[in-house]
């Protein structure tokens, strides 16, 4: 490279990296606080697993960041170039279009690569390796769920409530039983109670002393003209409750998504392996065409790296914006069109006789058929 290409190629990196890293973070941020924040504020999650575990979130999302990053980082850089007049410098000294953009797309074929790394081999082991983390953390302190004054909702038709906790011992327990409508029907409360943990049985043990039962017509639990039948007593069996319940089996690799490319093949190989009535021919091949829009998936991800960048140069230059509002929104549309039209042929995955694993290269096609009509258009005028 020379002078000039090494110019443009740090201009557009650092552009391309910052956005990256912008879009990075705003796609990651509703995972991290539906996932992780309610662990960490309830302390079941240490800080320094927290931020492991975030780090591994980036993977999953950076795929998607790439592909924006680069065409918003083109953009701009372009965009600027042009508005200064460089690239109108640049052309008079007989520089062609090509040329000028040369280390964009040496940038945007290392993109390529790095998005069939990150989809192919880190973000599967990334994405395993998150839930294995995070399992193990969740269930390493079991009983962290338990926040005083704390309205607790982590049990599926129960909600419990503690006044005070001091270690396993509760004061001042309160558990309401709902039916499927979230109607309470039973209210326990109790002075005191406790809970253990069976490890080898990886269950809870809720112990109650001095505790009242209401329970209230389950037809009509909001009927308060009725009275409840109320019971008491000084202390209640053992009860057990799996963590199984509460947290779900622990995860294993079983999403494709999760999968590298020698497991998506070999899975693929398995599917198409298994015996099946002629009656659900249809079925198998749905089956089989799953795995195959997976890996098609992948491929086209990455690929659009390069897609973007090639038409983020003739638009960059024919735009000659300086604003990065501006760039950022077309950036935004353009990425949502490709986006829309990967979603709308990953809906024919139930007719594998539309071969959707062969359409799945359309949206990218369309954009390398667009980026080079507008890069012929703004090159034809220097070359009359």
């Amino acid at each position: 490279m020379n002078l000039l290409d090494r110019h443009i190629f740090k201009s557009v990196l650092l552009t391309c990296a910052g956005a990256v890293g912008l879009f990075t973070f705003v796609l990651m941020l509703g995972n991290l606080i539906r996932d992780l924040v309610p662990y960490l504020l309830s302390g079941q999650l240490p800080v320094a697993t927290f931020a492991r575990l975030v780090w591994m979130l980036v993977p999953a999302v950076a795929i998607y960041a790439l592909p924006m990053g680069m065409l918003t980082g083109v953009l701009l850089t372009l965009g600027r170039l042009s508005a200064d007049s460089e690239i109108t410098a640049m052309r008079t000294a007989g520089l062609g279009l090509s040329r000028i953009a040369r280390p964009v797309f040496i940038l945007g074929s290392f993109g390529t690569a790095l998005g069939l790394y990150v989809n192919f081999e880190s973000m599967p082991h990334a994405r395993v390796q998150y839930h294995k983390e995070l399992d193990d953390a969740v269930r390493a302190n079991p009983l962290s769920f338990i926040v005083p004054k704390t309205f607790i909702r982590n049990f599926k038709g129960y909600v419990i409530y503690v006044g005070d906790k001091q270690g396993a011992v509760m004061r001042d327990f309160w558990l309401w039983q709902l039916d499927r409508e979230g109607r309470a029907t039973q209210l326990v409360r109790a002075e005191s109670g406790r809970f253990d943990y069976d490890a080898h049985a990886n269950e809870l043990i809720l112990t109650l002393t001095r505790a009242q039962i209401e329970e209230r017509n389950p037809k009509q639990p909001e009927n308060f003209s009725e009275s409840p039948r109320v019971g008491s007593f000084e202390k209640s069996e053992p009860q057990r409750i799996s963590l199984a319940k509460l947290y779900g089996p622990p995860t294993v690799r079983q999403k494709l998504q999760w999968m590298t490319y020698e497991e998506l093949r070999a899975e693929e190989a398995r599917v198409a392996a298994l015996p099946f009535d002629p009656a659900a021919a249809r079925d198998h091949a749905r089956a089989v065409m799953k795995v195959r829009l997976t890996v098609q998936e992948k491929f086209n991800t990455a690929l659009a790296v390069l897609s973007f960048a090639l038409i983020g140069v003739p638009l960059g230059i024919k735009v000659s914006r300086r604003e990065t509002s501006a760039n950022l929104g077309i950036a935004v549309l353009l990425a949502l069109g490709y986006y829309m039209l990967t979603v709308a042929v990953s809906w024919l995955d139930r007719h594998p006789e539309y071969h959707p694993d062969l359409l799945f290269w359309l949206p990218n096609a369309v954009f390398l058929v667009l980026g080079i009509w507008l890069f012929l258009r703004i090159e034809r005028p220097a070359t009359r």
